[in-house]
């Protein structure tokens, strides 16, 4: 078995490679119209080219396992501001998908913590279908829109989580149905556990993405290697390995927040549980150094009897 892991948008190995670069709404609405069209452009060709050196480097380093940002083009999802943003750059987003495609690699979306589907708000649900439509139409451009997810929590309990779960139930379908076989969904540090999120995904036929972190800060009452055969079933239908999220605590103070690397003795129950297990997985790296921390722990592991590397993101067990 294999376990490929990757990292979250920025190569910090790189100069000057932000694929986020933002154009606030605020300045956006000082400019004149010409002025703010090419604004627009500008910020996002920046980006653009960034994710395409991103991708390069990645393929340098057989990093084959990538979460794209979900800032990608500015002011996109925002209603007050409609624009064109496929065709101006439709070869940018055709080059990374063919070099995604050509090189095996594995990319994700992971939009903000604005999108849910728990509010009792209309329009905070119109605004997370406004937001998933955009994150489904650049993969779709990129041709990556059946090779491809999308990641979302459940969202907030709002002081009932019945009542915000039976809400989720009701908005997720409201989505197309094309994007919400794209979605996964994620257990988070403080409200839905594992398990909880394991049975909406269960009910909605989504595949789930486990964060072992999250885990350790929210683990109910269930250990996650009895979860583990339900986790990878809700994979099934997709025919990707399933993707999971590792990162460990900053301080004993700050658990839930990310430290720079992911500490091995941390992560060593999560990685012997897979390996126990016996199925390959992809692994996404939410530590703050980055594709240097991706490769830390592929370095790491590669040191322990029984973890081999194959590759430069790549473990082989």
């Amino acid at each position: 078995m294999q376990l490929r892991f990757g990292y979250v948008s920025m190569a910090l190995s790189l100069w000057e490679a932000s694929p986020s670069h933002a154009l606030t709404y605020t300045n956006w609405k000082k400019l004149n119209e010409a002025d703010r069209l090419e604004k627009l452009h500008s910020v996002t060709e920046q980006n653009l080219r960034n994710t395409i050196r991103i991708l390069h480097y990645n393929i340098a380093h057989e990093i084959e396992v990538y979460r794209m940002s979900s800032s990608l083009i500015p002011l996109a999802a925002h209603p007050d501001v409609e624009w064109d943003f496929i065709s101006p750059f439709k070869e940018y987003f055709i080059e990374i998908g063919r070099l995604v495609k050509k090189h095996g690699m594995r990319v994700s979306f992971h939009p903000g913590q604005f999108t849910l589907f728990t509010s009792s708000q209309k329009h905070v649900t119109e605004n997370a279908i406004v937001d998933m439509t955009y994150h489904y139409n650049m993969l779709e451009a990129m041709g990556l829109h059946r090779d491809s997810t999308i990641n979302i929590h459940i969202g907030g309990a709002y002081g009932n989580k019945e009542a915000a779960l039976q809400r989720f139930d009701d908005n997720f379908p409201k989505l197309h149905q094309d994007i919400r076989m794209r979605t996964t969904l994620e257990n988070d540090d403080r409200t839905y556990t594992a398990e909880e999120t394991l049975k909406m995904c269960e009910r909605q036929g989504t595949p789930f993405v486990f964060d072992y972190h999250h885990h350790w800060a929210n683990s109910g009452d269930t250990e996650f290697e009895e979860l583990l055969p339900r986790i990878f079933a809700t994979w099934e239908r997709t025919g990707m390995v399933p993707k999971f999220h590792l990162s460990s605590p900053k301080s004993d103070k700050m658990i839930r927040a990310h430290a720079d690397y992911v500490d091995p003795d941390f992560a060593m129950p999560f990685i012997k549980a897979l390996k126990a297990y016996g199925h390959s997985s992809d692994i996404m790296i939410e530590a703050k150094a980055k594709d240097k921390a991706a490769i830390k722990i592929v370095e790491d592991l590669a040191k322990v009897r029984g973890f081999k590397r194959i590759k430069g993101g790549t473990i082989e067990m």
